[in-house]
Formats: structure tokens, C-alpha cells, sequence
């Protein structure tokens, strides 16, 4: 092997060793504690830490999720989350929990995506209908029950719906400290500003602008729902 070669070699064998592997999920901390502190401006991918004597054992726990959400919504489903915003001790720790409600019939979590983490379902009550969908448009779908699990890969399209005459409940889990949401309806019907409704009419072939501009209309209130509902705490 000649002298170029070998420092090709070399180089390459350097790169694969000490250069550290990405991960999509939240980078490991590298102290024992940085509880959130939301009131500072300046965040930089989650937020600053608190200064250490003004930590207490209330940063690190949340009472939410004792009590079920009330559903106010025609889809029928309400969400308390347990993340770095009502639990600030989760900060760098790469966590956080939604606990779940699903009214009777139908009760439906619309499809939609965490673009940043893996999630993991757990039924506390009732049944569900649950899938996600592959880049290969494959749907991956199953009933699960009460002390049952099942997990949605990361980035992944996903919807959860009650499947029987009485209310659900679950508790769901991501390996991020806040993991994202974008619900599909509400994002491509009311965005803001609003997305071309010929862009809308081509994609889904549903004809004319004139489909497309009440379809536009027809999905404020589910901007709304996502607003008030898939947020709240």
C-alpha cells in the first residue's frame, strides 16, 4: 500500500472511531440536574438551568395526571401532558409522559406525527384501535386492551381511536423531554398563512378551488381543537 493510501486509510479508520454517532432523541445530560428555568428568554435546543440553590422537590414533581382531562371537542379525545413545560426537573433527561382521554364511540387521537421521538402506549382502561403508517404507505394497525402496549416508531404517521360504548384511558410515553406534535388536518387546512388552495385541490384530487376553500373553512375549528386540547396541561 502506498503512502496515500495508507493516509486515506487512516484518516477514515480515525473518523469512524472518535467521531461520536447522532441520535434523533435528546442528547444525554452531562450534570446531575438542570431543572428548567422557562423564565429566561435565550433557549438554545430545551432550556437553561436553574441555579442549583433555587432548585426545590416541586420542580420535579406534577399532579396532572392523577385527575383525567375533561373532552370538550367533537373528535372526542383530551391530553395532560407531564413535560419539561409543567415538569421542569425533566429538563436534559430526555422524557416525558401524556396521559389520555377517549370518549365512547369513537373517541379518535387524529392521525398525526412527533417528528423528534419514539412513542410507547400503555391502556389504563377500555380498548383501542391503534396503527402507524410506513414510508412505504404500509398500514401497521392492532386492538390493544387494558395492560396492553404498543409502541410507534419514530416520525411515524399514527392515530389511536376508542373502539367500544365506554370512555378510555392511557398513558403514553416519548424518549424526549418535549416531543412535537403536528396533527395532519389542522396542518395542511389551516395553516398560517393558509396554504394555496390549488396546492390543496391538486394534492388531493378533490376537484376545484372552490372544494378546496371549504375544506379550508371547514377545519378552523380543528386548528382550534389542536390549540386547546393536544396542548393542554
Amino acid at each position: 500500500m502506498d503512502a496515500s493510501k495508507a493516509l486515506v486509510s487512516l484518516v477514515l479508520f480515525i473518523a469512524a472511531t472518535t467521531i461520536p454517532s447522532f441520535h434523533a432523541f435528546d442528547p444525554d445530560s452531562l450534570q446531575d440536574l438542570c431543572v428548567a428555568d422557562t423564565y429566561k428568554g435565550i433557549k438554545v435546543n430545551g432550556f437553561p438551568c436553574k441555579e442549583d440553590s433555587n432548585i426545590t422537590a416541586s420542580d420535579f414533581f406534577f399532579a396532572g395526571l392523577a385527575t383525567p382531562a375533561p373532552i370538550n371537542n367533537s373528535v372526542g379525545f383530551a391530553v395532560t401532558q407531564a413535560n419539561v413545560d409543567s415538569l421542569p426537573g425533566l429538563n436534559t433527561l430526555g422524557i416525558s409522559l401524556n396521559r389520555v382521554e377517549y370518549s365512547p364511540n369513537s373517541g379518535l387521537v387524529p392521525p398525526h406525527t412527533h417528528p423528534r421521538v419514539t412513542e410507547i402506549i400503555f391502556v389504563l382502561e377500555g380498548q383501542l384501535d391503534v396503527g402507524f403508517i410506513t414510508t412505504a404507505n404500509k398500514l401497521i394497525s392492532k386492538t390493544i386492551k387494558k395492560g396492553e402496549v404498543f409502541v410507534f416508531p419514530i416520525g411515524l404517521l399514527h392515530y389511536q381511536q376508542n373502539n367500544k360504548d365506554k370512555p378510555a384511558s392511557a398513558v403514553v410515553a416519548f424518549n424526549s423531554q418535549l416531543p412535537g406534535i403536528l396533527v395532519v388536518a389542522p396542518a395542511l387546512f389551516s395553516s398560517s398563512p393558509a396554504i394555496d388552495n390549488d396546492v390543496l385541490a391538486r394534492t388531493f384530487q378533490i376537484g376545484t378551488d372552490k372544494v378546496a376553500e371549504r375544506l379550508n373553512q371547514g377545519f378552523l375549528r380543528a386548528k382550534k381543537i389542536s390549540e386547546t386540547t393536544v396542548y393542554m396541561y
